[in-house]
């Protein structure tokens, strides 16, 4: 048998309302379905607005069926932010429900066997523990945006999906490779526009993962048309569904990636079709078995 893919690309029309996420600690509750991000893959942690002391668990839950599908046990990070509103914690352990139990360790064997044969070629060289967990944290969908960066000495234009609103703080968060070629300038302009970008462009989005490593020559190159951001002026994807245009207010190394936190400044509505979306494997094939799968792309 193969496992089942770890990662389903999917169009969802936005904001998802698929899957809940509560935070639960010490008798106390709070839905964190927009407020809570990954701030860094290895290790995994995961930010939120939320106060919820050392413990909590975070459960995701099918708002269909209010079924569980997956909880996450969380320990609050001792690492700093410098940003009291916001905590961090780091994932200790998780496990999701999409499969029945036989199935459900069979096919997480056959997917850590496949991750440790490839190791060496994961840059992040995370642990499969570690990706099953996360795997967890995508029963919510994560919208894929193309991120565009613009100085005068520098142009880039890259898909992401670690990106998230920290509702109750009012923060909008990034989480970026370190390694990425355009954190430094990041860092240094403070400035960045996200285009939400439409299901269909999915081929296009992911050509352009090869700018992690190399910075965009020249905007005109590009095999679609973009426009100025209404504030900042940085080309963005002309067909977007959205521009969101953020200021970053600070960055921080956590593990091997920088969190950037920000605020948005302007937010454009462009066409209203379905937007390309990452979630987890596994809860697609749940929702195949249900007869109600998400549409692939």
């Amino acid at each position: 048998m193969r496992p089942l893919p770890q990662w389903s690309t999917i169009a969802l029309a936005p904001p998802q309302h698929a899957v809940t996420a509560t935070l639960r600690w010490e008798g106390s509750s709070a839905d964190v379905t927009v407020d809570h991000t990954v701030a860094s893959l290895n290790p995994l942690v995961i930010a939120t607005s939320v106060d919820a002391g050392q413990h909590a668990v975070l459960e995701y839950r099918d708002n269909k069926t209010s079924r569980l599908l997956g909880v996450l046990h969380l320990v609050r990070d001792p690492l700093e932010i410098e940003a009291p509103s916001l905590a961090l914690y780091r994932v200790a352990s998780g496990e999701h429900y999409c499969l029945s139990w036989p199935r459900r360790t069979w096919n997480a064997w056959l997917q850590n066997r496949l991750m440790l044969k490839h190791r060496s070629s994961n840059g992040l060289n995370t642990d499969p523990v570690a990706v099953q967990q996360l795997m967890v944290a995508y029963l919510c969908p994560k919208p894929v945006v193309l991120v565009a960066v613009n100085t005068d000495e520098h142009q880039n234009l890259f898909p992401m999906d670690l990106i998230g609103p920290l509702e109750r703080s009012g923060y909008f968060s990034l989480a970026l490779r370190s390694t990425n070629v355009s954190v430094p300038i990041l860092r240094e302009a403070r400035r960045v526009a996200l285009c939400h970008v439409p299901a269909t462009m999915k081929q296009v989005v992911y050509q352009f993962s090869a700018h992690h490593k190399n910075a965009l020559t020249d905007w005109s190159a590009l095999s679609f048309p973009v426009r100025s951001s209404r504030e900042f002026g940085i080309p963005a994807v002309a067909e977007a569904l959205r521009v969101q245009e953020l200021t970053i207010v600070h960055s921080q190394e956590i593990g091997l990636h920088t969190f950037f936190i920000c605020r948005v400044v302007s937010d454009e509505a462009g066409v209203q079709v379905a937007q390309l979306h990452h979630t987890a494997g596994f809860y697609q094939d749940h929702r195949r078995r249900r007869h109600v799968p998400f549409d692939e792309v």
